[in-house]
């Protein structure tokens, strides 16, 4: 009987180690999943940041860009204009000329 009773205590310790581990593991289950959720917030602030301030800087070049097309097309705008004042005949014959092209363009 003594064995009986040395095998019960032995069971009866290790179920209750076992459920310590148990506990234990929960608790670090736990703490776990709270970090893992505070990384999650902070990655995705981060990341919406550098979202943000990339779509900031393409915006800023975007509008350098059309500033310089516009800048270019008034300086072409200009040339023409001047060229017209100083030869209008020349210039009526080339517009004659660049709009039959596009009719013929047109018909195919």
């Amino acid at each position: 009987m003594a064995t009986a009773a040395g095998k019960t205590a032995n069971e009866s310790r290790a179920n209750s180690d076992l459920e310590a581990d148990i506990r234990q593991l929960k608790a670090d289950i736990e703490k776990l999943t709270k970090q893992l959720a505070k990384t999650g917030e902070h990655g995705y602030g981060t990341a919406r940041r550098a979202a943000v301030e990339g779509v900031e800087q393409l915006r800023a070049q975007g509008e350098a860009a059309f500033d310089t097309v516009r800048s270019n097309a008034k300086d072409i705008e200009a040339q023409v204009a001047a060229s017209v004042r100083e030869k209008p005949v020349t210039s009526l014959a080339i517009a004659a000329g660049i709009g039959f092209l596009f009719a013929l363009l047109a018909r195919r």
